[in-house]
């Protein structure tokens, strides 16, 4: 069986705290969830980063340096997430698989 989300919740710091049907909770960074973003953008700049020279330098939007946040998240069916974050960036689907392998375990 797979496990289901049954509560969702920001935490003061900014994290996600997902509460599973297996009495499991875990918590998420918003800039680990981003950069774990499935859609095909993200997997296609991961894959470049090794053909750029060591000394290159990459600029920045004002929205790169502002600290990353969860703006919202929306329900794909009953078996996905789609994250909406303060950068924009709204195009992964993260299934319940993927995100229950992501994050770490809440310590309250």
């Amino acid at each position: 069986m797979t496990a289901q989300p049954t509560a969702l919740s920001l935490l003061p710091d900014g994290r996600l705290k997902i509460d599973w049907n297996d009495d499991t909770v875990r918590v998420y960074k918003p800039r680990e969830l981003r950069e774990a973003s499935p859609d095909a953008l993200t997997r296609e700049k991961k894959s470049h980063v090794a053909e750029k020279p060591a000394n290159e330098l990459t600029v920045l939007s004002p929205a790169e340096t502002a600290p990353l946040t969860i703006r919202g998240m929306n329900p794909v069916g009953h078996y996905a997430y789609q994250i909406v974050f303060s950068d924009g960036h709204d195009s992964g689907i993260y299934r319940y698989e993927y995100l229950y392998e992501l994050g770490e375990p809440y310590q309250a």
